[in-house]
């Protein structure tokens, strides 16, 4: 991944949400916000207990991702004040980690960072989580 600036890295580090870009292998995209960490390395995010149509191994972005494992998160901000306008979309491989402890690591920095998490009692023995393991990088804020 190449380096990211400063304003970059902290956003990556301390916003809530971001969306995450998924496509089947016929291209088909699919884009649904999601909370993540980012650890330095990876981003993390987790299939959690919010009610859901499907079982969370049906859900159609766990499909795009079997099928189709590139994909983009971006993360942004939003300000009326234009001047404050920054973006970093993270480009990469995602994979579906179910078991091992970096599952577990992942659980513990989204419980650390989402009160709800702990609230709704995502396990890290049992959670899935997605990981996004960034293979490019691409950054915007406002220069005026």
């Amino acid at each position: 991944m190449n380096a990211l600036p400063a304003f970059a890295a902290e956003l990556l580090y301390q916003s809530r949400v971001a969306r995450l870009g998924t496509a089947d292998r016929a291209g088909q995209p699919l884009v649904v916000p999601v909370c993540y960490v980012f650890d330095g390395r990876a981003c993390f995010s987790a299939l959690d207990a919010k009610p859901k149509r499907l079982a969370a191994s049906r859900l159609r972005r766990v499909r795009n991702i079997a099928e189709n494992p590139r994909v983009s998160l971006t993360v942004d901000r939003y300000d009326e004040e234009w001047s404050r306008l920054c973006w970093v979309i993270v480009q990469g491989r995602a994979d579906i980690l179910t078991d091992g402890p970096e599952r577990a690591d992942a659980v513990d920095l989204l419980l650390a960072k989402y009160a709800q998490y702990r609230t709704m009692g995502l396990d890290r023995e049992t959670a899935t989580v997605i990981r996004i393991s960034p293979e490019r990088t691409l950054h915007w804020r406002w220069e005026g």
